[in-house]
Order: C-alpha cells, then structure tokens, then sequence
C-alpha cells in the first residue's frame, strides 16, 4: 500500500532449486533483484540503468548491491553444468524483490514454505553486504539490529505567530530539541537509563578478532570525508560499529526547513531517531526503556503540551556461530581463491532477512560478500569491480566444492 493510498501487486519471489541428492548437503542461496532509486541528474556519471564498463568497474544501479552477486551464483552454478560436471551440492535459490522496500511479504512466504521448500535446506547464504576493505575478502556473521521511534509533542493543530505568542506558550519545538538533546552526549554515549544493560559482554577472543582485521583508520577516514571519529583506534571504531549500540538522531517532521525567515512557532512537530541494536538487546526492552526516559524527561519539563512516543519498526540484531560447517568451508574457499584468510566481520547495519531465516528455518546463516567497501550500494555511481565479479563466481564454485568435503 502506497502513501496515497494505492496499491500495487507485489513481485513474486522466485523459489527455484536444483539437485535434491539426499548424499549431498542442500545449500539455499538468497538475493534480491530489487534496486534504491537512481537518475542521472543526481549525479551519475552514466546512465544508471545501463551497465557501463569504465577502468575494470562495472557501473550501474544494483551492480553490487545485489544484482552481481545474484548473477556471480548463477555464474557458479552453471559452470558445472557447462563443464557436464556433478554439482557437489544440491542448491535451492531465493529471490525477492522487495528487499529494498523491507522484504514486503518475505518472512509470511519462509514461514508458509518451512516444512515444503526449505524443509531440505542445511545452509543458507547471503551475499548482500560488503567487504571492509578494497583488498581483502571477508565472511560476515552478524549484523545490527534496528528500533525506529517517532516522539510527538503537540500544542494545536495550527501554527502560532512568534510575535503575537512567543514566551507565553510552552512551545513544542523547544519541548522537542530537549527530548531529542536527552538521548545522547557529544562522545556518541547513549543517556538512556538501562540501555547498555543487555548488551553481550566482550570476550578476549572477540577482541582479537578485531585486531586481526585489515582497517587503514586513516584511509577509511579521508574515505568518509570526515576530519576525526569519536575513537582513535581501529578496535574501538569497530565495536563501536558492529557490537555496540547507536543513536541517531534522523529529522524533525512539521518545523519550517525551507530557505529564508518565517517567524513561526509551529503547532506539533514529531521528532525521528532510531537505535541500532546488538546482541543481546531486545526491541520490546528497548521500547520500554525509551519511553520511561522521555516520559521522565518531558515531566521534568512541565510542559503544557502533550507527548506521544511510538516505535515503528523493531528489528532484532542477528549473529552466527563462526565455528559452523559453512564458515569453514567459506573461509577455504577464499584461501583457494584469494590466497588469503577473510577478515571475520560483523555489519553495522541491519538485514533482516538472516535473522528471519535463522529463527524460522533453525539452521545455518552466513554472509558471504564480494563487493569491496568502495562499490557506493545505494549511492550514486554504484559499482561492482570487473574483478570482484569474475572472482566471486570462482569463489562461490569453490564454496560449493568445499561444502561438499565438510558436510560429512
């Protein structure tokens, strides 16, 4: 259902599958062949819906993110039947397209086809994120989770005249930038009492793994065209992305935002910020621990304006087990490959797919990615490098292959 109203039929998803050799492992490959919007006057150095080649990068929206690494597991897969060779696993495919659009009609679909399609399936991967670096590969077992408030704060319906009404209101702008201000300090420290409660305790081993991990801080800096992050060093910059949790603030609905002066007070304003959540944080918690904080917050204001908080949308945070089948056999396939190990990262942002699958299907989830860090997913000029491609095809027959060694 549209904004306005209309509604539009929903792309099918495409279950497809190959092989059902009960010897063999099952591996269910998911993607999604939906794309963000993209126009050329935004800035787009080719058309963004022709596939450009420019300098061994392929450019054009979806490359990466995710009609590439759709297309690299194809690639895969028919390899072995072009060379009339056994596929070493039986393979099962998800493809949706609606991903971009939050998996509309997704996790009804996995939960109706539980005991049918993915009865057989042994491993799940996902490749729809990217590598950390321009170099080096990486395997990803788990992401962030996502709570989305709106906090409303209304004294009518209109807007008021700052000259006829300004200092004798308790005015919802203000009311707001103090709630909003309440969440959070100047070194990215979130103020909500209890918040950091659940959140797992660090590991020797965990922090190892993030000294392990290729990061040029300075070169990812100049990357992010910022003059310093909140952590000086490349351990504290990733838990702080990946195990940590965040705040951020994202906009305020009903304030005047356009060029030149208007003296206005304006009525209701609703304020949007959202948290992305870590194991083991739970978005019912989170909810409850939020509105207590406002609530107190605003009462200490005596405001005479009403506030309303909401959460609209809650998505747990999702992490694998980095000892299961799969991650061995990847992290050999990218040894084959590459000739190197895979930097063990986490991705800050959310897909909730994984964790839907996870906790329907009640098997193994992986992410294994093929763009580098620099592909510009949702940007303009998106890219995937001829490289990465041609090698991510390789990469995945050689999952395949290593798969079938370990399953036994």
């Amino acid at each position: 259902m549209l904004p306005n109203g209309q509604s539009l039929p929903i792309p099918p998803i495409i279950l497809a599958e190959l092989g059902n050799d009960p010897k063999k492992p099952t591996v269910c490959f998911y993607g999604h062949l939906d794309v963000q919007p993209a126009r050329q006057e935004d800035g787009w150095l080719t058309d963004p819906y022709t596939l450009t080649e420019v300098d061994g990068k392929l450019y054009g929206r979806g490359a990466t993110d995710n009609k590439g690494p759709v297309l690299a597991w194809i690639n895969a897969v028919s390899t072995f039947r072009s060379l009339e060779e056994d596929l070493p696993v039986n393979i099962k495919f998800v493809i949706e397209g609606m991903e971009e659009a939050g998996s509309v009609g997704l996790e009804e679909l996995v939960r109706k086809e539980k005991d049918q399609f993915f009865s057989s399936v042994d491993y799940i991967v996902i490749s729809d994120n990217l590598w950390l670096s321009q170099r080096k590969p990486a395997l990803t077992y788990g992401t962030r989770g996502n709570s989305y408030f709106r906090v409303e704060v209304r004294c009518r319906d209109q807007d008021f005249h700052s000259g006829t009404f300004g200092g004798i209101l308790s005015e919802p702008m203000a009311d707001l930038v103090a709630l909003l201000g309440s969440l959070i300090d100047s070194s990215g420290h979130i103020l909500i009492p209890g918040i950091y409660d659940q959140v797992a305790p660090l590991t020797e081993e965990e922090r190892k793994m993030y000294e392990a991990i290729d990061l040029d801080l300075e070169e990812y800096r100049k990357s992010v065209q910022v003059k310093r992050f909140l952590f000086d060093t490349k351990e504290e910059i990733l838990m702080h992305l990946w195990r940590y949790p965040s705040l951020s603030i994202h906009g305020i609905e009903g304030a005047f935002d356009e060029p030149g002066a208007k003296t206005v007070i304006p009525g209701q304003v609703i304020g949007k910020f959202s948290i992305r959540l870590v194991p083991h944080m739970n978005t019912s918690v989170v909810e409850k621990q939020v509105k207590q904080h406002l609530e107190y917050i605003f009462s200490k204001r005596n405001s005479s304006n009403q506030m309303a908080v909401s959460m609209t949308l809650g998505l747990q945070p999702w992490i694998a087990n980095i000892k299961d089948k799969q991650y061995l056999a990847a992290k050999r396939a990218i040894k084959t490959v590459f000739g190197t190990e895979p930097d063990m990262i986490r991705d800050g942002s959310t897909i909730p797919i994984a964790r839907i699958f996870q906790d329907t299907i009640q098997k193994s989830v992986m992410m294994l990615p093929l763009g580098t860090v620099d592909d510009g997913e949702h940007s303009q000029n998106e890219k995937i490098n001829r490289w990465n491609y041609i090698e991510g095809s390789k990469l995945f027959a050689a999952f395949f292959l290593e798969m079938a060694k370990l399953h036994y």
